[in-house]
């Protein structure tokens, strides 16, 4: 029996997809299904039950037995949430509560921490154990993945295996419910249905062009290979980077979308929302090297192979993965 948390939202929806073609079905859903929008990403999957995310830790203690593995992707993620007492709650207590069970039950864990965790990049981006400590996230969110990782790293009782993931821009089919919060690739797709044309935002730095602020896109698709790869391997216990090792601007994401729909790019550019200026990243790209070294070969998608599989197979048939 395999737990997956937040397996109604993007990422969790889409490792359960994996498990299922894989040919795992005695799975637990955990989320909180209250949330109607989200019922098409798990309404076709195999599972053996559906439970509710705050009765999650009690069903735990009394089936700790039947678990053989928790991947624990459930999180607030809205990186425009300012009340520090949410993601207090839901990403770090929450997490200490399943790691402390997972370690007293002797279940192996996997869970999602973020690239929001390193901030304005400092520090760069490496995911070395030492930089944690140092690192200066934008946001309540970034600080509640890297208060975990920062708590997770100074625990004696550990599971016997755990591993934490560095997400950074993922994108990909099962985010229709995510709104604003939805990867570029999502909203240019809509505002050319709407209007034609994309709204990017201006830069505000005079480092950086128009649109060519840059992110490490990666596809939902490779950083499902790689947390069913650790499912497996079961050995490098740590915390890694998961992002496709290559940045790219935001005007490559958005023309490629334009592209897949056989479309010429038009760009227009307004300026960053004041809630957030301040507290945009402009550049991040994943260092993989940890990744690589423990024995994940396997090759990510391009940003132009992953952008054409999405728009063409998912957003223009509007089917979830």
């Amino acid at each position: 029996m395999i737990v997956v948390t937040g397996a109604a939202g993007f990422i969790g929806s889409a490792f359960v997809e994996k498990l299922n073609r894989e040919g795992f079905n005695d799975i637990i859903l955990v989320d909180d299904f209250s949330k109607t929008e989200k019922l098409p990403n798990y309404q076709h999957k195999k599972y053996s039950a559906l439970v509710e995310r705050t009765q999650f830790l009690d069903w735990l203690d009394k089936n700790q037995k039947l678990v053989q593995f928790v991947v624990h992707l459930g999180a607030r993620t809205d990186t425009t949430e300012f009340n520090k007492a949410i993601f207090d709650e839901l990403n770090l207590h929450y997490s200490q509560q399943i790691w402390t069970k997972c370690a007293r039950f002797g279940i192996p864990l996997l869970y999602a921490s973020s690239a929001a965790t390193y901030g304005m990049g400092e520090h760069g981006y490496a995911d070395k154990d030492e930089l944690i400590e140092q690192l200066k996230p934008l946001n309540p969110y970034g600080d509640s993945k890297n208060d975990f990782d920062k708590w997770a790293l100074k625990q004696e009782k550990k599971p016997y295996f755990w591993a934490g993931f560095k997400f950074f821009n993922v994108y990909g089919p099962n985010e229709y419910h995510k709104k604003r919060m939805a990867s570029v690739v999502f909203h240019t797709y809509n505002q050319i249905k709407e209007t034609g044309k994309m709204k990017l935002f201006r830069s505000h730095r005079p480092d950086f062009e128009d649109g060519k602020q840059m992110r490490d896109f990666v596809y939902v698709k490779d950083v499902v290979e790689v947390l069913y790869w650790f499912m497996h391997h079961r050995k490098n216990c740590g915390i890694y980077n998961l992002g496709s090792g290559k940045a790219r601007s935001f005007l490559d994401l958005a023309e490629n979308t334009f592209r897949a729909l056989g479309l010429e790019p038009t760009i227009e550019y307004v300026d960053t929302p004041l809630d957030i200026r301040d507290k945009y990243q402009y550049f991040t790209e994943a260092d993989i090297h940890k990744l690589r070294s423990v024995g994940y070969q396997k090759a990510f998608y391009s940003l132009e192979a992953g952008v054409l599989d999405y728009v063409q197979n998912f957003l223009s048939q509007n089917k979830v993965y």
